[in-house]
């Protein structure tokens, strides 16, 4: 009988309990034990914090959004921060204590569910010996070696929907209306949103975009007698001469950024430039929420239950991907190695520019 544990780390995302109903049902079909660590890898410090779960414990949770077992993107074992005795932060090393308790608990192997840090993290633990399996979520579809990440495409769905309903609004009042959805160095949920939303400006991380463009395209509908316009943009979209926008500071066990603004900023500067009544929307965590779609539904529990076969092969270090429509064991080395961005010359791309939809370039 083997022992699993799981845990969900980084930003929700539609799809994880499917993962997790997944991994239990296939786990506890082979005779095996299956433990979840409560928001990350807190159940490896306190074991309190590790509950076991059987299949009465993750009935239905499939169709539900978040996680279960809760999840952070403060928990880097590798740089946690903790306050000494004089209430300064500190950042220390605490995999070794995990480690230990990994093996103390008797587990097989670690199924780490989360996006590039998460990987990133449960590499540095398979470099120190713990047998890991990784899977990868993501509602920006950036992680390298897997053709998509569940809950992206919920995401996308959730922005597309918002779209969808600032027509009406736009058009009514005669209004340019800026988005902002998720996205700090690719655009996936921009650019599909957008294109299947009916934008008319779709501004990415990829294409550093120029105001004067989007403005120009802005005259160009009112001349052609189209006097609203909607605009979508990426968190991580930068202007032409470099400027990101930064909501907050690095915080304390964190290793990025804060970012956030520019769809305001964007907003701002079309008002100015052009006169026109201008509003912004931020849809934030929004698109995080809610329940799975069916394709982000069935590509969790796909995922989850490729991980379980991954176990049983012992085919550790490596990340569950989605390959030609095929599962697929990727070594996780190789999906971290740099985020995945918008193909420039792809047919989505091509498409947008084909039906006038203005990239800011």
């Amino acid at each position: 009988m083997k022992k699993i544990a799981i845990s969900t780390g980084g930003g929700d995302a539609p799809g994880l309990n499917a993962v997790i109903y997944a991994v239990v049902h296939a786990c506890y079909r082979k005779g095996w034990e299956v433990y979840g660590s409560r928001n990350g890898y807190a159940g490896f410090l306190d074991l309190e914090e590790m509950i076991q779960l059987r299949p009465r414990d993750v009935e239905g949770i499939y169709a539900i959004g978040g996680t279960i077992i809760g999840s952070t993107n403060k928990g880097n074992p590798f740089a946690n921060p903790v306050k000494n005795l004089a209430g300064e932060t500190q950042v220390i090393d605490i995999s070794d204590k995990i480690l230990r308790n990994f093996k103390r608990m008797n587990f097989d192997c670690h199924i780490a569910i989360g996006g590039d840090g998460s990987m990133e993290i449960a590499h540095q633990f398979a470099e120190k010996g713990m047998p890991v399996i990784g899977v990868p979520k993501t509602i920006d579809n950036d992680l390298e070696e897997t053709d998509r990440t569940f809950g992206f495409d919920t995401a996308v769905s959730t922005a597309t929907e918002a779209l969808d309903k600032l027509h009406s609004t736009a058009k009514s009042h005669d209004r340019v209306m800026v988005v902002e959805v998720m996205g700090r160095d690719s655009g996936w949920i921009a650019l599909y949103s957008g294109i299947s939303g009916g934008a008319d400006i779709i501004l990415i991380p990829e294409v550093p975009f120029d105001m004067d463009k989007v403005c120009e395209k802005i005259t160009d509908n009112d001349l052609r007698g189209k006097d609203y316009s909607i605009v979508v943009v990426a968190e991580g979209a930068q202007a032409l001469n470099g400027q990101r926008f930064i909501k907050g500071g690095l915080e304390p066990g964190r290793q990025e950024v804060i970012l956030g603004g520019v769809g305001e900023w964007v907003a701002t500067e079309i008002q100015r430039r052009t006169d026109k009544d201008t509003r912004s929307l931020v849809l934030g965590h929004l698109q995080r929420g809610g329940s799975p779609t069916t394709f982000d539904r069935l590509l969790a529990l796909r995922f989850g239950a490729a991980a379980v076969r991954l176990v049983e092969q012992e085919t550790f270090d490596h990340m569950v991907a989605l390959k030609n429509s095929e599962m697929k064991a990727v070594p996780i080395a190789d999906a971290i190695r740099a985020r995945k961005k918008v193909d420039l010359t792809s047919d989505k791309v091509q498409t947008a520019r084909d039906i006038g939809i203005c990239l800011g370039d």
